[in-house]
């Protein structure tokens, strides 16, 4: 799926009107026209404070939360690089702290397609580029840097010696990208992923994992010999467990009994968890205990089972009625859903997935909480049909009371009309989570 961005404001949204024109409108893997471009901007990726990179398949901007929220809590600073923004492109590079303001990004945006002429630079490339030269010229005491897809062919990848590399969680996503048949690559699906994030992997640099099927761990440790890399993985160097307590980790330094995070969600204490092993097992930054203490319940990360507050939307529901958010969009997705719901009462799902991914495979493992379903169609983006999307939820997961609905505001009035009490979850897409956030009035900051 090719990305892309819209601006309210008119200098931001010329300079991405000219990228729309110069990119070749998808997603293109490669190091080469990262690396012209960033050489033609003087190599900004040479210049930034130290960089926490972080890949995987889910959980990577989770991780990346709860890194910000510890180096912050120690009263440092660091920019923030991630992808993709559910509402405003702003919210893919934060500077010391703040996300980049419209004049700076027009700006930046400016500076970089004046030197992409000929380069077929991705919309991918074109903003790493300027989140580079942004973080390269305002001081700060690290950087986190969020992989887009993959890793090795990644154009975050052009940062030839991060302080610290960590990959989350693994499962199967962007399989025409990542999944396409190439030499001298392993053939198992989840083996392939495996191969790819590790490519994140640098001679002398800490790589931090979470724990993965022996066969994953393999090929992890294959890639992070033949890089140089340090692979310090959970279930060796380092392991987290999680109760109502709290999380309590180890390592080689120590162990630490930390609060359960505020992030809704079972999975969040293993991001949480591998953000603390990736500042214990690098010297860039020193943080106390109670940095990573304060993380736990400062670390926020939108669209990932989040409660809406007071809105537009939420105002539609009767008084009570929870409305809950998540951008997750694959089968591990939904099986993180799952388990976060394990405890919970089925809920009416509204659910609307972009044309490429598994919905099945997504759906399946909530489908017993599923107490009704609407499925409404992505605005701006290829997306599965809501009608053959309730049919073969109908069909293939059993769930009878299943209808398309034109847009997220009719499916929840029918909820609220028509339905039994019960809490919602709209799901399926951060595309459509960046929709459903406009709408309530819940921009990112």
């Amino acid at each position: 799926m090719p990305d892309h961005a819209h601006s309210s404001d008119p200098a931001v949204q010329a300079q991405l009107d000219r990228l729309a024109a110069l990119s070749p409108g998808r997603d293109i893997l490669g190091l080469d026209r990262i690396a012209e471009l960033c050489a033609r901007l003087g190599n900004p990726q040479d210049r930034l404070p130290p960089v926490l990179h972080v890949a995987g398949t889910n959980g990577k901007g989770s991780t990346c939360a709860f890194l910000r929220a510890a180096i912050e809590a120690e009263g440092l600073t660091t920019h923030v690089y991630s992808s993709p923004h559910l509402v405003r492109f702003n919210e893919r590079i934060r500077i010391a702290g703040s996300l980049i303001d419209d004049g700076l990004l027009a700006a930046l945006l400016g500076e970089v397609l004046d030197v992409a002429d000929g380069l077929q630079a991705s919309f991918f490339e074109v903003t790493t580029a300027a989140a580079f030269l942004a973080f390269a010229r305002t001081p700060a005491d690290a950087c986190i840097v969020e992989v887009g897809l993959g890793g090795r062919l990644d154009a975050t990848n052009i940062i030839a010696r991060p302080a610290v590399c960590g990959i989350a969680s693994l499962g199967i996503d962007h399989e025409a990208f990542l999944l396409a048949p190439e030499a001298n690559v392993p053939s198992a699906p989840l083996d392939r992923i495996a191969f790819e994030k590790a490519g994140i992997a640098k001679a002398d640099v800490p790589l931090v994992t979470q724990a993965y099927p022996a066969t994953a761990r393999a090929e992890i440790a294959k890639q992070a010999a033949k890089a140089g890399a340090m692979l310090l993985d959970r279930g060796g160097a380092w392991e987290a467990a999680a109760d109502d307590k709290g999380v309590h980790y180890r390592d080689a330094r120590g162990a630490l009994d930390l609060p359960l995070p505020a992030m809704a969600g079972a999975h969040q204490a293993d991001n949480a968890a591998l953000a603390v092993a990736m500042l214990r097992h690098q010297t860039a930054l020193a943080l106390s205990d109670d940095a990573f203490a304060v993380s736990m319940k400062t670390a926020r990360w939108p669209a990932r089972l989040q409660r809406l507050g007071a809105g537009p939307l939420t105002a539609l529901l009767p008084r009570g009625t929870a409305l809950w958010l998540d951008g997750g969009h694959n089968p591990d997705a939904g099986a993180a859903l799952a388990k976060a719901l394990a405890d919970q009462p089925p809920l009416h799902i509204i659910c609307g997935l972009l044309a490429n991914k598994n919905a099945a495979g997504f759906l399946r493992p909530i489908a017993d909480k599923i107490a009704s379903f609407q499925a409404v169609p992505i605005p701006g983006h290829e997306h599965h049909d809501p009608q053959a999307l309730c049919r073969r939820v109908q069909g293939e997961l059993g769930v009878a009371d299943a209808r398309a609905r034109p847009d997220v505001e009719t499916a929840l009035r029918h909820i609220a009309n028509d339905r039994a009490p019960a809490d919602v979850l709209i799901c399926g897409s951060l595309y459509l989570a960046g929709v459903v956030l406009g709408l309530n009035r819940e921009w990112p900051t």
